[in-house]
């Protein structure tokens, strides 16, 4: 819908927007009383090299041009920001639909601005007090609800530096979704003993006498084993799920290394993905409360796990510990065998047995 930084900038096809970047800029300059850009001209001359090298590609654009560009996306950014957070009626808010496909667009990994831009520009034209904190809480509270799960107590307290060491948008969010310093110590602890894993799926956990339980109040990374039963937070899946989380595995693929690991988000979608093979496991885990679906069927959601679990890379260690419990249950002969006695017994006797 909508073309940010060079990557889709002049296409004819996102050019119906550009009359409202346009107006929006427009309404920027009268939110800082301002008759012209000729300030913010000066300011991303400065930075025009610094901002080139954050994009991987040669870009084929003139100085001028790629400072206007920088200029007219990054205070579309800040005016829409300010927009929703001060319920400004605008028509690009009338339509829920266009105003989410915006939403989305802004968090396409191929449709940034270097944060440090969005900063410059900020800082500059003086429309939010305290930035450091307002601007941030402003952007978590846009996508507040585009986030499939808890988010685990971000830090909104920063230097002027610090914010500029944001990538982008994008990352923004994603440095925000963190997983809890316990996960985090669990990960410490099994990195040093890095293999192979695999999970099975739901309906053989199940079948092998390990439960599932949906927990409220945590961070969506923080899954636990106890007592023969996974604990996963309730993770919603609706139709923006899968854009927010593909970009956020894409940004973890394409800007860390391999060392730098765990990729909180890849990690996550692919002990995910092992647990569904299928729309029955699907149907387990909405059952136990674990996924809240927004979707058609089980079978669309199973087809998005999976999909997103594709040519995709880490060290699997983020959940280690409970791959490894749980495979650890799975080989003691008696556990498989006593889950199948419990529902014989139970289906017998017409009575559930919280499998």
């Amino acid at each position: 819908m909508i073309a940010i930084g060079p990557f889709h900038h002049g296409k004819p096809r996102l050019m119906a927007m550009e009359k409202h970047k346009r107006r929006f800029l427009k309404s920027f300059l009268q939110r800082t009383r301002e008759n012209d850009v000729s300030r913010y001209v000066q300011l991303l001359r400065k930075w025009e090299e610094s901002a080139r090298k954050c994009y991987a590609e040669p870009l084929d654009l003139s100085e001028d041009g790629f400072v206007a560009m920088m200029i007219l996306d990054g205070c579309f950014i800040i005016e829409f920001l300010c927009k929703l957070k001060q319920r400004e009626a605008d028509p690009l808010f009338r339509l829920n639909h266009k105003l989410t496909r915006l939403k989305l667009d802004l968090l396409l990994l191929e449709n940034q601005l270097p944060f440090f831009i969005l900063w410059e520009l900020l800082v500059m034209s003086n429309v939010i007090s305290k930035p450091e904190i307002n601007f941030i809480m402003m952007i978590l509270k846009a996508y507040k609800w585009y986030r499939p799960g808890p988010v685990y107590d971000p830090r909104l307290l920063y230097t002027s530096e610090e914010v500029k060491q944001f990538k982008n948008l994008l990352g923004l969010i994603h440095d925000h979704w963190q997983p809890s310093s316990k996960r985090m110590l669990a990960y410490s602890e099994r990195k040093r003993n890095e293999r192979k894993r695999s999970t099975r799926c739901a309906r053989g956990l199940k079948e092998a006498g390990i439960g599932f339980e949906s927990v409220k109040g945590c961070n969506m990374f923080d899954i636990e084993f106890e007592n023969r039963r996974i604990k996963i937070p309730k993770i919603r899946i609706a139709d923006k799920t899968e854009c927010v989380l593909r970009n956020l595995i894409a940004y973890e693929q394409l800007t860390y290394s391999y060392s730098q690991s765990p990729k909180y988000f890849t990690d996550y979608m692919i002990f995910m993905d092992s647990l569904i093979d299928s729309a029955k496991d699907v149907e387990i885990l909405c059952r136990q409360g674990i996924i809240e679906n927004w979707m058609v069927d089980d079978e669309t959601n199973a087809i998005l796990f999976n999909k997103m679990g594709e040519n995709v890379f880490c060290n699997r260690v983020l959940h280690a510990d409970i791959e490894d419990k749980a495979d650890k249950h799975c080989k003691r002969k008696w556990n498989p065998q006593m889950a199948k006695f419990r529902r014989d017994y139970f289906k017998s006797h017409g009575l559930s047995s919280r499998f």
